[in-house]
């Protein structure tokens, strides 16, 4: 017999009955019922019962034995009595009567407890992670990564992909986040850069000629921690393709999408292909987000013509002193309330508003209810029910000023009232795309023209548009998958051309000499015959979020970083040694602290 097992904890059924076995893993915990001791064995495979009497010669030595110890039992393999069965075990048919036992490891008292899985401390959970992975839903969640990984890699390659890997030590880029710097040892006060994404490599993979390039490709980002984003690193399915348009490019990736939610969806409906595709201007005006979770139905729309001219001042005021405000409707189906009408504004004063302007509609009152109702008057409130087509029970709330400053509050109140209402469709994966974003944007602060989003993407019209529109009005072909309100990547059909690069980057203050200084090896290449080209990337760590149920991406990655970009269990980063630093060139300046007063 194998020195550790002939079964894993999770393979013995009733068929096994009468023969010996040997098992090993992890004693997950131990129960005393009248004399007779039982105790679950863990691995990764499963859990096993075993019994041992109290006539046995090994009982008070596994009676002492602590709960995550590793053990080694030798035992005949028992049915279980009717009513002892376990259906909620795929070995809830046997348990395993121990003839002899190995204590392989001791464990010491736990830090954390791994059966039961009460909520623990997050610091706690990182600093022993290899514990925290033990238990049952953390485990199954990351063994599901690693199924969903093996599963997109499986349909990208029948969907004529080919997998590269691209370089981790690369040079600086300016792609939106902080890169993480790794100097040179060779090259003293130069730095290598980790890559925030393969971006130019798999464009030059294009130029180079593979066609149809994949990679489950790791990406290094110095930025804050977020739910939906992981601090220092994450994982995206990057892919690329020649000769191709933007509906190739949906064509290609939609099968693989969907058949990976199919595959692990437990029963949940997943949007077939094709993807609906919403215009980004209409969703920020339906949905008030980029982003909209389409499992909520609700869909707000402009009603300002029923406020001008109208008894109620406030709109109408802000409607005559500037051409540019509008007043929005967020419609709430079973809302009509006034208890749940005064919840919503006494929540949108939370948020730092003024309040949540509404009319609500209840049996017997004509016009509809609450002070807007009575100052706009039966007629203009019934147009409103009418344009919704809301009922008795329904109610709509308000949203007034210029769309670009409270479009956000807007969609954070249709996504509160569809929560509260209980108007989401938990059973379903819904994905769309959302495509013609603007090209360029005026930055906040500077009030300069900047690019909005991704800036090797082709502006749509080419250089003609470059040259000839206003540069707020060019779209570009650029794209967002979504799915249930999480954006699982940005993608584009990329410029590939020189002379409509260069002027893309001129509109956006970059002058030709540091686009060559910055992007000279992508330029560069491009000037040797580039075919058209276009991908995107889906996050890896958020389609495994989606698929696990869970609302953190801490909880689908085996080692991740705290919130501080910390490793507590392997006390990352940590300070290099005086030896280290000579051999770098580098000397460790402490931070300057302004004295106050």
């Amino acid at each position: 017999m194998h020195a550790y097992r002939s079964h894993t904890c999770g393979a013995l059924r009733p068929d096994a009955v009468g023969a010996m076995v040997r098992l090993s893993g992890w004693v997950h915990r131990k129960r005393d019922h009248g004399g007779l001791l039982f105790i679950d064995l863990r691995d990764h495979y499963g859990v096993t019962q075993l019994v041992v009497e109290p006539e046995a010669p090994i009982f008070s030595a596994i009676e002492r034995v602590r709960a995550e110890s590793v053990i080694r039992v030798d035992g005949k393999v028992v049915a279980r009595t009717p009513e002892t069965r376990n259906p909620n075990l795929p070995t809830g048919g046997i348990e395993v009567r121990i003839t002899d036992f190995e204590i392989l490891s001791a464990a010491d008292e736990l830090p954390l407890p791994v059966f039961g899985e009460p909520d623990y401390p997050e610091e706690v959970r990182l600093k022993y992670r290899f514990l925290d992975l033990r238990r049952d839903t953390l485990h199954k969640s990351v063994a599901l990564r690693s199924s969903v990984i093996a599963s997109l890699r499986r349909r990208m390659i029948a969907e004529g992909f080919t997998e590269f890997q691209t370089p981790i030590l690369t040079a600086s880029s300016p792609e939106g986040a902080r890169d993480f710097l790794v100097p040179s040892r060779m090259h003293p006060g130069k730095f290598y850069a980790l890559p925030q994404a393969p971006q130019q490599f798999k464009q030059l993979l294009m130029v180079a000629g593979f066609d149809r390039y994949f990679q489950i490709a790791p990406c290094f980002r110095d930025e804050d921690a977020r739910a939906d984003r992981s601090p220092g690193e994450f994982y995206q399915l990057d892919f690329e393709m020649s000769f191709v348009t933007q509906d190739d490019v949906f064509a290609a990736i939609e099968p693989v999408l969907s058949g990976v939610f199919e595959e692990f969806a437990n029963g949940k409906a997943v949007t077939k292909p094709p993807f609906p595709r919403i215009k980004y201007a209409d969703s920020i005006r339906k949905y008030g987000s980029d982003k909209p979770d389409l499992r909520n139905p609700i869909e707000m729309q402009e009603v300002s013509g029923h406020f001008r001219s109208s008894g109620f001042k406030v709109f109408a005021g802000m409607l005559e002193k500037d051409p540019k405000v509008e007043v929005w409707g967020v419609p709430a189906p079973g809302g009509g309330s006034r208890a749940f009408c005064d919840r919503m504004n006494s929540w949108a004063q939370g948020e730092g508003q003024p309040g949540l302007g509404y009319v609500f509609w209840r049996e017997g009152e004509e016009g509809g209810a609450g002070p807007i109702a009575k100052n706009i008057g039966p007629e203009r409130a019934e147009a409103i029910r009418k344009q919704f087509n809301l009922k008795v029970g329904d109610a709509v709330f308000f949203v007034a000023g210029r769309p670009d400053e409270f479009y956000k509050f807007a969609g954070l109140a249709r996504a509160r009232i569809g929560n509260e209402l209980k108007l989401i469709d938990e059973n379903q994966f819904k994905f769309c795309w959302i495509v013609d974003f603007p090209m360029y944007e005026l930055h906040e602060e500077t009030q300069k023209i900047d690019f909005s989003h991704n800036p090797f993407s082709m502006p749509q019209g080419g250089l003609e548009a470059l040259e000839t529109q206003d540069p707020l009005e060019i779209l570009a072909y650029q794209y967002d998958i979504v799915c249930n309100g999480v954006e699982l990547s940005s993608g584009a059909i990329r410029n590939h051309r020189p002379d409509v690069m260069l002027k893309a980057f001129e509109i956006a203050g970059y002058g030709a000499d540091v686009v060559e200084a910055k992007f000279g090896g992508m330029l560069n290449a491009f000037r040797y015959g580039a075919p058209p080209h276009g991908g995107s990337a889906p996050g890896v760590d958020r389609i495994v979020m989606l698929l696990a149920g869970v609302q953190n991406l801490r909880e689908v990655i085996a080692f991740p970083l705290n919130q501080q970009a910390q490793d507590l269990m392997m006390q990352a980063p940590n300070e290099a040694t005086e030896k280290q630093l000579k051999e770098l060139h580098i000397r460790v300046v402490p931070p300057i602290v302004e004295r106050k007063g």
